[in-house]
């Protein structure tokens, strides 16, 4: 027996009612059209990535590399739209709140972790309130200090602190920041006191230590590595386990005389709770592909940024356990953290 796409059509013979009414059900059904087909185009419009961070930031550099190259990817362009503020929250907390459709993600950093010990009410909860997509790269940040100080490596300067202490300043890009984290973390296991200034982004406090404003400094690598090659600033170490690949010769702080020393700046990407997973998928293939291009990882390299590929569900275990991590650290900090 055939069935006609829509009902009604003689079949030719007499057949039970019960074929009949299958075959209704069935005409029906054929002349509706795909599933997909019924689901929205994505994007259906421009993609906005929040970076909770100030312009030029150790973040933002690599963020600009994946909104171009993912806007050729998904044929709609993606903006980078900086918010910076209050480490970070200011931005995640309109990531968060945002329509969980694709079109609003967050480029995010481990402030995004450092956040959750820091601000025991945060208007979002740093895991829950997100779809994890992807870690997408990692490295170091950097001590520098201005060439004015009399200080020529990590073990110097921990003696020049311990003998002047309070009295030398290092800056941050904000209070709970990655560099203000960083450098709380340092000064409690080097066991010398700093006097901590706060600044609204990464570029104001590199500024300032540029022009020897304040004397110590975390920046990113991707800030620190031209002034430290032209002599603005003088790179001590690097916060990571290991040494950067694009500045071999600085050493850890941890083998510069602060063992245990290991702080690490990775970038994530993350969508609004209750993204649909084939949008998740989509943009973990999308991105995924691109970061695996040597261009991109060159771009990044150069930034002093590894490349740094995750599933959706290795991403969500990372970050549960970097909230965990930096919640430890600021209950040990205590008001140093602040």
């Amino acid at each position: 027996m055939t069935f006609p796409c829509c009902p009604g059509a003689d079949s030719g013979r007499r057949a039970p009612a019960w074929h009949g009414r299958i075959a209704m059900s069935l005409g029906l059904l054929a002349c509706l059209p795909p599933a997909w087909a019924q689901q929205p185009k994505y994007p259906a419009r421009t993609v906005r990535m929040i970076i909770p961070f100030s312009p030029g930031g150790a973040t933002d550099v690599p963020g600009r590399i994946i909104s171009q190259k993912l806007g050729d990817a998904l044929g709609q362009q993606v903006i980078v739209d900086n918010r910076p503020g209050a480490g970070g929250t200011i931005g995640t907390e309109q990531a968060a709140k945002a329509p969980p459709d694709g079109h609003t993600l967050l480029l995010t950093a481990t402030p995004h972790a450092i956040s959750a010990g820091l601000h025991p009410k945060l208007p979002y909860d740093p895991v829950l309130d997100f779809a994890p997509i992807m870690q997408v790269g990692s490295g170091p940040n950097v001590l520098a200090i201005h060439p004015s100080l009399p200080a020529k490596s990590v073990t110097q300067l921990v003696a020049l602190a311990r003998a002047r202490p309070g009295t030398i300043d290092y800056a941050s890009s904000g209070n709970g920041s990655a560099q203000h984290l960083f450098g709380a973390l340092f000064l409690s296991m080097a066991g010398v006191q700093m006097t901590h200034i706060p600044y609204k982004g990464s570029a104001q406090a590199t500024t300032d230590l540029i022009a020897g404003q304040v004397s110590v400094g975390f920046p990113g690598i991707a800030i620190a590595l031209p002034h430290s090659r032209a002599g603005r600033l003088r790179a001590l170490a690097v916060t990571s386990g290991q040494r950067s690949k694009v500045m071999p010769e600085v050493p850890t702080i941890n083998e510069a005389g602060v063992g245990g020393y290991e702080a690490t700046l990775w970038l994530g990407l993350l969508a609004p709770r209750g993204t649909p997973p084939e949008i998740v998928n989509r943009l973990y293939n999308e991105v995924s592909l691109l970061l695996k291009s040597p261009e991109v990882e060159a771009s990044f390299l150069a930034t002093g940024t590894d490349v740094t590929l995750t599933s959706p569900e290795r991403f969500a275990a990372f970050l549960r356990e970097e909230v965990k991590k930096w919640s430890t650290v600021t209950r040990a900090l205590g008001k140093d953290a602040q």
